[in-house]
């Protein structure tokens, strides 16, 4: 098969023939038809993620395709069904995925770092009981894989962590993927949005996808206390969906008494460590959430709103490429002026 790999980090990557993946015996192959390209692929690239131990490595973590082969202990699956995945792939047996919380399972596998990932024909994955979920025939491979990591961890980030309610004040900090989706689930939810970022082109995506104010960052020096003023005291719910010191700072002064921060951005590298407003958190009684991906059992919800025509997911959508165009695509993620999703889904040479 044709794979998209890197030999070392911060190595440009290249296109190779490999060859086609193993079926595991409580897994399947899948025929990847579309995987987006992510901000966590280019922190893996940089060799900001530990759990790429294996060079050379495939990424690719957000993924939708057909069942082309099942392992011998699968039951609930088959030969052409059409699925996407979590990009945290519990176990199923772990005290954490007992209660449902596969997406913190203390043995998951996650295609693109503990293992070889979707920038390929095709991609292997155990415990495909736990984690395969069936795409319904309206959502089309490309829209499936966008849902990847940013979509279905900012839904389950505003809807499980943070609780948002509607008419309340949500602020996203970083209108990439994960943050237009962010924009766009808290506006069907009935929330109030403020997006911030540093380019004019993503506010204007963030206001098509129904944020009611934008703020340019490059331009507003001191953000959060222009939040709490448009809101008379803060935001209810601050997302960081961007990943960076000042991004999570500034998103928890952004908040009112009692306000719930999300984290959703990685912070890596040199951001991995931020100097945050603890004593405001006590005094305050601010809430800090992780939203880590999402279980296979609660997409249902989100697809039915997906499907409903709720949710636009296709608008996020900035760009089809070519597994070749991707490799040029990862290593320039970091300072592209592309936006939306990326998507890549032509595998052919």
């Amino acid at each position: 098969m044709r794979a998209l790999l890197y030999d070392a980090f911060g190595v440009f990557p290249r296109v190779a023939e490999v060859p086609d993946p193993v079926v595991p015996v409580d897994g399947v192959v899948i025929a990847v038809k579309a995987t987006g390209l992510c901000r966590s692929d280019w922190h893996g690239w940089q060799g900001h993620d530990a759990d790429i131990q294996t060079l050379p490595h495939i990424p690719g973590h957000e993924f939708s395709g057909v069942v082309a082969a099942v392992g011998s202990a699968v039951r609930r699956w088959q030969i052409g069904d059409r699925v996407t995945t979590p990009f945290v792939l519990g176990c199923g047996s772990c005290v954490y995925c007992l209660a449902g919380d596969q997406q913190v399972c203390e043995k998951q596998f996650q295609p693109g770092f503990t293992g070889q990932g979707s920038f390929a024909e095709y991609v292997a994955l155990p415990y495909a009981d736990t984690n395969l979920v069936r795409l319904p025939e309206a959502l089309d491979f490309a829209a499936a894989a966008a849902l990847g990591c940013r979509f279905a961890t900012a839904f389950r980030g505003l809807v499980a962590q943070a609780r948002l309610r509607a008419e309340e004040w949500i602020a996203v900090y970083g209108c990439g993927g994960v943050g237009l989706s962010a924009v766009m689930i808290a506006d069907a939810l009935g929330a109030k949005v403020i997006a911030v970022d540093v380019a004019e082109e993503k506010l204007a995506l963030a206001r098509q996808a129904g944020a009611r104010h934008t703020i340019n960052a490059a331009v507003l020096a001191k953000v959060p206390d222009a939040i709490r003023e448009l809101t008379a005291g803060g935001a209810h719910v601050s997302v960081d969906a961007f990943g960076s010191q000042e991004a999570c700072r500034n998103s928890l002064l952004s908040l009112r008494r009692r306000g719930r921060h999300v984290q959703i951005g990685l912070l890596a590298g040199d951001q991995a460590d931020p100097s945050l407003p603890m004593g405001k958190v006590i005094a305050h009684e601010l809430e800090i959430y992780g939203s880590h991906g999402m279980q296979a059992h609660a997409y249902p919800e989100m697809l039915d709103l997906l499907t409903a025509g709720t949710l636009p997911l296709a608008r996020l959508i900035g760009r089809h490429i070519s597994l070749d165009d991707a490799c040029a695509a990862l290593a320039n993620l970091a300072t592209s002026p592309e936006t939306g999703i990326t998507i890549i889904d032509r595998f052919a040479a």
